[in-house]
């Protein structure tokens, strides 16, 4: 005859069990440092350490990983100080740019990075932190960033290339796009292209443009913008010099449907030269750089960082 367990010694049997179960997330969860008020765990460094080995291939130190983590902590707080405050969509959108930028999608950038092991959270957080912060500094030191022609033409003078500009071309044209919703059956994106094709044949001015398209169902004609030579890869230079003024250039199947472009003027002009836009990228570079470092240290002084289990 079987002796029957008592009921208490049952129950912490049962709850030994469930620790034991739960001891790996639960030490996950362990609260390493309290920034703000705002925890960052052991999972948060075990996914940031991840993400960092995954696109630098390199192994980094746990205190590196948990300054980062700071970091992100205390911008993202001071964002919301100035109403810099990211939602779900700006963030989904930044994270979609990514992956077409990857030339993948974004189901396709989530996979690569859960095969990783790593959420796609863990990157959205970082990539949140980071539009946080490059609007701030960008927003308070505009004025501090600027850099000055005199100065980025005295130091093309002074690495000995005394050329500033090149003779090129400004485009001036307005995006057009046939919507193309998600998920649409391979027919309809058809019978948009061929649309798309009909509007070329009888579009001849930017004018006749703006009338059609914007009257036109499930279309949208964007305002004009100007770019130069500098401004625009060789392929699509090459697309806009064969394009006749006033007409459509070929569509385009991309995320958001059919899109075109029609070419409203087309014109000689001078550009800076390769040498000089490198040379004022670099001093702007310089010039941003200390900046935010100065900046972050300001508010990581400021902030309340305290460690709960070094």
């Amino acid at each position: 005859m079987t002796t029957p367990m008592p009921v208490f010694r049952f129950l912490l049997l049962v709850l030994g069990a469930v620790l034991i179960l739960a001891g790996a997330p639960a030490r996950a969860q362990n609260i390493v440092v309290m920034v703000n008020g705002d925890p960052i765990t052991d999972f948060d460094i075990e996914q940031r350490s991840k993400l960092d080995q995954l696109t630098t291939q390199k192994t980094p130190g746990r205190q590196d990983v948990i300054n980062e983590l700071i970091d992100d902590r205390v911008k993202i707080k001071e964002g919301k100080k100035y109403g810099v405050d990211p939602g779900v969509s700006d963030i989904n959108q930044s994270y979609e740019g990514m992956a077409q930028r990857m030339r993948i999608s974004p189901e396709q950038l989530t996979k690569s990075l859960e095969v990783k092991g790593v959420r796609p959270e863990t990157l959205k957080g970082r990539m949140k932190a980071e539009m946080v912060w490059t609007s701030l500094v960008r927003g308070r030191y505009k004025e501090k960033l600027m850099v000055g022609e005199k100065d980025v033409a005295d130091k093309v003078k002074a690495e000995g290339n005394e050329k500033l500009q090149i003779d090129g071309t400004e485009y001036k044209m307005q995006p057009i796009v046939l919507i193309v919703p998600r998920g649409s059956p391979p027919a309809f994106l058809e019978t948009r292209q061929k649309e798309a094709e009909t509007y070329r044949a009888r579009v001849t001015s930017c004018d006749e443009a703006n009338s059609l398209f914007r009257s036109t169902p499930n279309a949208t004609i964007r305002e004009s913008v100007t770019k130069t030579t500098a401004d625009l890869p060789e392929a699509l230079r090459k697309v806009l010099d064969d394009t006749p003024i006033g007409h459509l250039t070929a569509p385009e199947v991309t995320k958001q449907g059919i899109e075109m472009v029609v070419l409203c003027a087309r014109k000689p002009t001078t550009i800076d030269t390769p040498k000089k836009r490198e040379i004022r990228e670099k001093m702007y570079s310089e010039k941003y750089e200390k900046t935010q470092k100065a900046y972050l240290e300001e508010i990581r002084k400021a902030a309340m960082i305290e460690y709960r289990n070094r």
